[in-house]
């Protein structure tokens, strides 16, 4: 039993805390102010599931986060879940159990891919999970008599689901996988499987007739082959002859062309020989003349250099005796007679010696200078001519020079060369020309050549190029010929091995296939009568679920207060059928009035509840029961409500949680608890009546 339910920022709800009791409590309200939340909460505390998009759609619009909480009570213990969420999308739960001391933490957090988790701990407690619960216990809106109303085909598929037939759906489609899944096998390992059988007979017989049809065209064409191989023989034959010729012709051309090399290169090597001596005799020309004049012109530098090294020397002299002069001169400004007398000794002197006397010193002075000007004017003279001499040296040098570069020591070795290149152009004018013969006449090597050229003129007298091309051509169109031939025979052959090879295996496919066939059909015949929810396990379980409804159903309707004693749920071909059974009589569920349709539709959901193993909680969630009920309907449905809630046994009393807009109705009845539920700004509001 459920003991209260706490929402913190949850869907519609900023702080909502319920406390619930046995019995039927009521939730009442508009459209929208939040009631079915409560659900959502009970399912997302207990097992974080609910019938929003998404867990970011569980928090309050404006809040970053929100929780869900409830406590509930399973044989005598408390038990308390909570599971919170934020704006990112991150959770967190965890199951307690509480005692009067204390919280114990069963379980925190989840580990789905180990298979652990605080929501298999609450399953295991609770008896069940969500998606039995949510048959088990939660009626939602419009659902309550749609069991009794829906069509016979309608309530089928609602027991197969109740009873789990749609594992059976699973088992036969992992069945058809397996089975596919073996063809497949199959099909990789032979390369057919045994929906091939009948081809592969067909294509047995298709090989055999390719077999007998091709054997004449073999001996034919091994006949027109073997004829062919021997014309062409002949033709390779002659040709084999005839191709050293070519080969003799093309070595006749490069021989010629090897001769005229040849002499190109030689006529090449006399012109650069003959350009070469010339260039000699060119730079030669001159060069013992001008060695003959070295010894004249050497003493003549010796005898200018000399007169140079006396110039100088007179010029320094007279520089020296410039200076002596310059120091008297300065001596005698200071030597002047003074009333006839000696500046230095005082006696009476009428004239001064000449070297005392200035002006006679620097008429000296300038005349020596004179003579300074005057050799120095000799230096540059003799500085000329030594120029001019050494330049006639180098002259005579550079022609020393030449003649050692060009090796020629002596004239005579000069006029020799001379001689040699007339020898060298009279050659040229012999040689000059492409006459082969006379070209063979320059030495040995081209002699040796001109020979081979004869021989291979005689070798290859009798060829034409012509008639050669024509028997190749003859020669490609037989060897096209034979070519087509083979590729006939070989596709004849082919064609025959193949279907040999076909026929070996496709003897041991069929074989095989047909084994496989067999074990596939016995797969078949599990899948459709095993695992088939038309099948006969199938259709048992629904016999043994219909009767164990039918009998929780009828012991529910043994408490409340109508006609129906018994109601029997019953399988025929593909629907099931509703009897409802007096002591006297069946009954037609359309003559049943309003509250004995609200009492059969309860009792069967109740009955499908023990069968799914009835939860722990021992709840049972209506959202909107009263929809599309008319008054009289929704009266009745309020009096079995009252008379179920009374129901039970020593050990578990029934919860009812009724979500309805008809407060109304459940006046003077007898209700534990009614809340009111309100929309606005802050959120939904409760209140208890």
């Amino acid at each position: 039993m459920i003991t209260s339910i706490e929402l913190v920022d949850f869907l519609a709800h900023s702080d909502t805390k319920l406390e619930f009791e046995d019995g039927v409590t009521i939730f009442v309200g508009e459209n929208g102010a939040g009631k079915s939340s409560i659900i959502d909460g009970i399912t997302f505390s207990l097992f974080g599931e609910h019938t929003r998009k998404s867990n970011k759609g569980l928090i309050r619009r404006g809040a970053n986060q929100g929780y869900a909480k409830i406590k509930f009570t399973i044989n005598n213990k408390q038990y308390e879940t909570v599971r919170k969420i934020d704006s990112k999308g991150s959770l967190s739960a965890t199951f307690y159990e509480i005692t009067k001391n204390e919280r114990i933490e069963i379980a925190a957090g989840e580990r789905k891919q180990f298979g652990d988790g605080m929501t298999k701990q609450v399953e295991k407690i609770v008896g069940m999970n969500f998606k039995k619960l949510k048959i088990a216990s939660i009626v939602q809106q419009g659902e309550l008599n749609s069991i009794i109303n829906a069509e016979p085909k309608e309530f089928k598929e609602l027991l197969n689901a109740i009873i789990g037939i749609d594992k059976l759906d699973i088992a036969s489609e992992y069945m058809k996988k397996i089975i596919k899944e073996f063809r497949e096998k199959i099909k990789i390992d032979l390369g057919y499987d045994d929906t091939h059988i009948e081809i592969l007979e067909r294509d047995f017989e298709k090989y055999q007739h390719d077999i007998k049809e091709e054997g004449p065209k073999k001996i034919q064409l091994e006949l027109k082959q073997k004829e062919m191989q021997e014309e062409l023989r002949t033709l390779q034959d002659k040709l084999e002859i005839e191709t050293p010729k070519i080969e003799k012709i093309n070595q006749l051309e490069l021989r010629k062309k090897e001769l005229l090399r040849y002499a190109k290169e030689i006529i090449e090597n006399i012109r650069q020989k003959i350009s070469q001596n010339e260039r000699k005799i060119s730079d030669c020309e001159g060069c013992f003349d001008e060695i003959k004049l070295k010894g004249d012109f050497e003493l003549k530098i010796q005898k200018v250099e000399e007169a140079i090294e006396e110039t100088l020397k007179k010029i320094q002299e007279t520089t020296i005796q410039i200076a002596s002069l310059k120091e008297k001169e300065i001596l005698a400004s200071k030597l002047q007679l003074k009333d006839n007398k000696c500046p230095v000794c005082d006696s009476i002197v009428k004239k001064l010696n000449p070297f005392f006397q200035e002006e006679h010193i620097k008429e000296e002075i300038i005349k020596l200078q004179k003579d300074i000007i005057s050799k120095e004017k000799e230096r540059n003279m003799y500085t000329l001519e030594r120029k001019e001499f050494l330049e006639k040296v180098q002259k005579t040098r550079d022609a020393e020079i030449t003649l050692r570069a060009h090796s020629i020591s002596n004239e005579d070795e000069l006029i020799k060369i001379e001689k040699d290149i007339i020898i060298q152009k009279q050659k040229l004018l012999l040689f000059d020309n492409s006459d082969l013969k006379q070209i063979s006449q320059i030495d040995n090597h081209t002699e040796l050549i001109f020979e081979n050229i004869l021989k291979l003129e005689f070798e290859t007298k009798e060829f034409s190029e012509q008639k050669f091309s024509n028997l190749k051509k003859i020669i490609l169109e037989k060897q096209r010929d034979v070519s087509q031939i083979d590729q006939q025979m070989g596709g004849v052959l082919e064609k025959i091995d193949k279907a040999k090879k076909q026929i070996d295996t496709i003897e041991k496919s069929i074989l095989e296939l047909k084994k496989v066939k067999k074990y596939i059909s016995k797969l078949n015949k599990i899948e459709t009568n095993i695992f088939s929810r038309d099948g006969s396990v199938a259709t048992s379980l629904r016999s043994w679920a219909l009767n164990s409804i039918s009998v929780k159903a009828s012991e529910y309707l043994s408490f409340l207060n109508t006609k129906i004693l018994r109601i029997a749920l019953s399988e025929k071909t593909r629907d099931v059928s509703i009897a409802c059974y007096s002591k006297t009589e069946v009954l037609e569920l359309e003559s049943l009035s309003g509250g004995e349709k609200v009492s059969v539709a309860l009792a069967l959901r109740l009955g499908m509840a023990s069968l799914l193993g009835a939860s722990n909680l021992n709840l049972m969630i209506l959202d909107e029961p009263t929809t599309h009920l008319d008054v009289e309907r929704k009266k009745s449905l309020v009096r079995v409500l009252s008379q179920l809630s009374e129901i039970s046994n020593s050990q578990a009393p029934m919860q009812f949680l009724i979500i309805t807009h008809d407060a109304e109705i459940f006046e003077n009845s007898n209700v534990e608890q009614i809340y009111k539920f309100e929309s606005n700004e802050e959120g939904t509001k409760v209140i208890a009546l």
